[in-house]
């Protein structure tokens, strides 16, 4: 019995010391920023995973004991929470990682090697974890970038190798998450021409959810590459646990929610695999898009907030500057002008009070004029009829009158009526031996091919120095891309199934070759409505356009769920004449960002000319609260009939309240009850008033309304809607 005994004791010592051989390797490695945190850690097999991810706990230390809680481990279908899923060997869930070997095997194994965090500045710092395959010399780095005071991540990786030929990658996800919750809320966005970003809410089950496009360029038109994810329960305004998450690619991309038999859930995001297989040549590496993502355990205002702040110091270019007000040629004049009426509209902008004239579409091209859009794309000449003294004279005639001047270019497209679809059918993408399919009368150029990137170079360094003081430009790109094919890559013995990839990463050069020259110039991202809009762009652009549907009634909806992903500073508002709704309505509407207008000066009244001269004073007035100060929705158009929300600026000593009806029905009741307001000092008195009135008409407020921020937030103020009162603008001031 005592030698049984003995043996048993050594035996239970034998396993202890095994375990804590293997204990002393675990290793727990958070991402945390000043609220939240993703905790990952390596198994006893030293693959990495995800053990957490939510509020930040109070000790850190206590990371390391997150995963001992959970029983997630199933041996016959691998582990569920890796941090980068490979495929081909022990994984059966959809994979982050997809790659065929140079000897034809399929097989990948990630195990962690290292890691190591490098701090920017106080607030900004950067964690690699390198992951590699024992059998292959295939090598991933994990990046997190981490925004600690924006409580915002940056996610991207790097994959290389060091085998003998290339490798063959067939998927890459840029983020590879895991999250336990009770269920999964996904708001998710859907549109196209004038209908975007419509929202639906699902709840997730079993199996796999994709949001995707393969529209190569203006990639987002069906589908944007944004989401939201609720917690066990749909997150309100100011409650609940919410994940905002967005990725920065201008091309084909693909996000996938997979719910596990834990009823966890997996979310992969990257560019989309679809005809995309890359073949990575040894110690060349391959840099996914980032996936960005914030977290907020209060609410979805919480979590739009901490995006904009990111967005605006980090992302946006010049994203906590100013922004010019101009006045658009384009439902003035279409493709039908010349000098004499051009220069009759720049009087019109001074005499409307904005900065800046800016022409569109439709001053270019010779052989083929651009007198509508099936001609003229990529022939970047002035047209001599309509412009004899070119764009220098317009500069100049805009700067006499005393507004900036900006243009309108459309430089990755072409027509095929035009001479340079003549001269170089090769810089065109388009399968030879196939019909030519179009899109808006137009193809795309080959932006993986270094000549079409001079060439689309060329185009704005032509107009820049030509004309030195042109202030803006308003960049489109109306064509998605049919019949996927480049000579150039063909020439190059390069696989087609680069292009997709290729053709962002060269829009990108270009841009990047804009901004070393021309790095404060004003750039508008458009794309025929919201079709191409992400926070990879946003580096080159100051603002994009949200949508071609201008009809304020709609765009109070568009512009709502943008605003979760991209602050006010970015969207691009114009007034225009497309709706028959009154223009003090489409001032107000547009006020909820960078405001421009589309409209005949001309055919305005004096009192309609008086308003807009007065408004725009206003918003000169109100802009840095609404560009840099933070957005709280009070009332979603979504639940009532009408619309409210508020921006206060960082110090809640000024805030501007706009509140909108968006029905005309007849049998409503308007809102009976005060408006909770949000985003105020509770301790701070406050005078309300309302401005924007249209000469002649007074407010049905006292002018000399008093209120401190408790009452205002905990009671709230009513606007007084009604069938006359539509819409309604009040500034609230700090009084001292």
């Amino acid at each position: 019995m005592l030698k049984v005994a003995q043996k048993t004791l050594i035996l239970l010592c034998a396993v202890s010391l095994s375990f804590l051989a293997q204990a002393q390797t675990i290793v727990t490695i958070p991402i945390e920023t000043e609220q939240n945190a993703l905790v990952l850690q390596t198994d006893k097999d030293n693959r990495l995973g995800i053990t957490y991810f939510g509020k930040k706990l109070a000790k850190s230390s206590e990371n390391a004991l997150i995963s001992k809680e959970y029983r997630l481990n199933d041996s016959n279908a691998g582990i569920y929470n890796s941090a980068y899923t490979p495929s081909g060997t022990w994984s059966l869930v959809e994979p982050a990682l997809q790659i065929t070997h140079a000897d034809g095997n399929t097989s990948l194994e990630l195990k962690y090697v290292s890691h190591e965090t490098k701090r920017t500045d106080a607030n900004v710092s950067q964690t690699n974890i390198v992951l590699k395959d024992p059998v292959y010399g295939v090598e991933v780095t994990l990046c997190y970038k981490v925004y600690a005071k924006e409580n915002t991540i940056e996610q991207w990786t790097l994959i290389k190798h060091q085998e003998k030929k290339n490798i063959l990658l067939q998927k890459y996800a840029s983020a590879n998450l895991y999250f336990m919750a009770d269920n999964y809320y996904l708001r998710h966005y859907h549109g196209g021409w004038g209908r975007e970003m419509k929202p639906e809410e699902t709840l997730l089950t079993a199996g796999i959810k994709t949001l995707d496009s393969k529209l190569g360029t203006r990639a987002n038109l069906f589908q944007p590459p944004t989401f939201m994810i609720s917690f066990d329960r749909p997150a309100t305004e100011n409650e609940g646990n919410v994940m905002l998450g967005t990725l920065a690619w201008s091309g084909n991309f693909k996000i996938d929610f997979e719910m596990d038999l834990y009823h966890n859930l997996r979310v992969l995001a990257g560019i989309n695999p679809h005809a995309s297989e890359y073949s990575l040549a040894a110690n060349q590496e391959f840099k996914t898009p980032s996936f960005i993502y914030t977290f907020s355990s209060h609410g979805k205002g919480e979590a739009s907030r901490n995006m904009h702040d990111w967005a605006k110091k980090y992302r946006i270019l010049d994203g906590e500057g100013s922004r010019l007000t101009l006045l658009n040629n384009w439902e003035a004049t279409y493709f039908d002008f010349d000098e004499t009426k051009l220069t009759g509209l720049f009087k019109d902008a001074k005499k409307l009070g904005v900065d800046m004239f800016l022409l569109d579409d439709g001053w270019f091209a010779n052989k083929y004029p651009r007198n509508g859009d099936v001609a003229g794309l990529g022939d970047w000449q002035e047209n001599r009829k309509k412009l004899p003294n070119g764009i220098g004279y317009l500069v100049k005639e805009a700067t006499k009158a005393g507004v900036k001047f900006g243009i309108w270019v459309e430089p990755e497209m072409v027509n095929p009526k035009s001479e340079l679809y003549e001269k170089h059918k090769d810089w065109v993408i388009r399968e030879p031996e196939r019909p030519e399919h179009y899109f808006r009368n137009q193809l795309p150029l080959d932006l993986s091919n270094p000549e079409v990137q001079d060439f689309v170079f060329g185009v704005l360094d032509n107009l820049f120095t030509k004309n030195p003081e042109l202030a803006f430009i308003k960049w489109d790109c109306n064509a998605v891309t049919y019949n996927a094919h480049s000579a150039y890559l063909q020439k190059q013995g390069l696989p087609q199934t680069h292009l997709y990839v290729e053709y962002v990463q060269g829009l990108y050069k270009v841009l990047e070759r804009i901004r070393a020259k021309y790095p404060k110039v004003p750039m508008m991202l458009c794309s025929g409505g919201g079709g191409r809009v992400d926070y990879e762009a946003l580096k080159y652009f100051t603002e994009f356009w949200l949508s071609d549907n201008t009809d304020p009634l709609e765009r109070i909806f568009i512009q709502w769920e943008y605003s979760y992903f991209y602050p006010a500073v970015a969207h691009c508002n114009h007034i225009t004449d497309w709706s028959k709704v009154g223009l003090k309505f489409r001032t107000d509407v547009a006020m909820m960002g960078k405001m421009g207008y589309d409209i005949v000066v001309s055919n305005l009244t004096d009192k309609e000319l008086l308003f807009s001269q007065q408004a725009l004073e206003n918003y000169k007035r109100i802009n840095p609260t609404i560009w840099k100060g933070d957005l709280y929705r009070l009332q979603s158009p979504w639940e009532k009939p009408f619309a409210s929300l508020l921006y206060s600026n960082k110090d809640k000593s000024h805030a501007v309240m706009f509140t909108y009806l968006t029905t005309n029905r007849f049998d409503i009741i308007y809102n009976p009850t005060p408006i909770k307001l949000n985003g105020l000092d509770p301790n701070k008195k406050y005078s309300v008033k309302e401005i924007n009135l249209f000469p002649g008409t007074s407010s049905s407020l006292k002018t000399d309304l008093v209120y401190s921020g408790d009452y205002l937030m905990n009671v709230g103020i009513n606007p007084e809607l009604s069938g006359n009162r539509t819409s309604i603008v009040l500034e609230l001031t700090e009084l001292k």
